[in-house]
């Protein structure tokens, strides 16, 4: 259950990169019923918020780093964004942006973990992330696909303070780690992360990557909507016991992203 009183350790935040700014706002506008507000006026305007029934779920830019894939940045709470940047290093993490302040609405970074996932950091200020999550159109989830399952467990537990419980996933495919941030109750779990093979991981480049799990009213009508609209599926739809109906997608330039509707 991801909240708005974003304790330290839990996901408050998270930005698309993707080369076409338009192309994208229109896409996921589709798909999960986000406006789209730029930041600045223009034609050249590189980024911007998505909002949904006026509340703020999501920030979109052009992926400007060479070499990168379009994908989406999920940003984690921290009180110290320069002490969580010394812990990443001597985990063996690698720092992608050193800490750095945003005007008054606060402080970010972002890192890869030892085995190459990217992730980032907020440490907030005027503004503590996002609007609105847990609801239809807005994230409900983070999850990691990982080679080292034990490794990222040991990593960000160290960095983000979290705690874990393991399941049993159905069929025997494995097990599912669910997250939670540090000293609070079970019920406030955020995210989960698996290894997985090479296969999965591809996507990547055969590195580790994280994905946000957006909540939708029906996920065969958003499936419907992502095919229509020059997006792609991975999986599903199918029923997930215990979870609900779900969807792996790729946008039209192969950012990936879940879609999950209770049953």
């Amino acid at each position: 259950m991801i909240t708005t009183d974003f304790a330290p350790g839990s996901p408050c935040m998270l930005d698309l990169g993707t080369p076409d700014v338009r192309a994208a706002a229109a896409f996921y506008g589709a798909v999960l019923g986000w406006d789209y507000e730029p930041m600045g006026d223009g034609e050249d305007v590189e980024g911007g918020m998505f909002g949904k029934n006026g509340k703020m779920v999501a920030g979109l830019g052009k992926l400007t780093e060479e070499g990168a894939r379009p994908a989406w940045m999920i940003y984690y709470t921290v009180t110290d964004a320069d002490a969580t940047t010394e812990a990443v290093e001597r985990a063996g993490g690698t720092v992608r942006v050193p800490p750095t302040d945003l005007e008054q609405w606060g402080r970010m970074a972002q890192y890869s973990d030892p085995l190459g996932g990217q992730f980032a950091v907020w440490q907030p200020g005027e503004s503590k992330g996002v609007d609105l999550v847990d609801e239809p159109g807005s994230l409900c989830w983070t999850e990691l696909y990982t080679s080292d399952a034990a490794a990222a467990k040991e990593f960000y537990g160290g960095v983000l303070g979290w705690r874990y419980s393991d399941m049993r996933m159905p069929g025997g495919e494995g097990t599912y780690t669910m997250i939670v941030p540090s000293g609070l109750p079970e019920e406030r779990m955020h995210g989960g992360l698996m290894e997985v093979g090479g296969e999965e991981l591809a996507l990547a480049g055969g590195r580790p990557y994280w994905h946000p799990v957006f909540a939708v009213a029906d996920c065969d009508a958003a499936v419907a909507a992502v095919r229509e609209l020059g997006g792609s599926v991975q999986m599903g739809p199918e029923n997930a016991q215990g979870v609900g109906r779900l969807a792996v997608c790729l946008d039209p330039f192969g950012a990936d992203f879940v879609v999950l509707a209770e049953i």
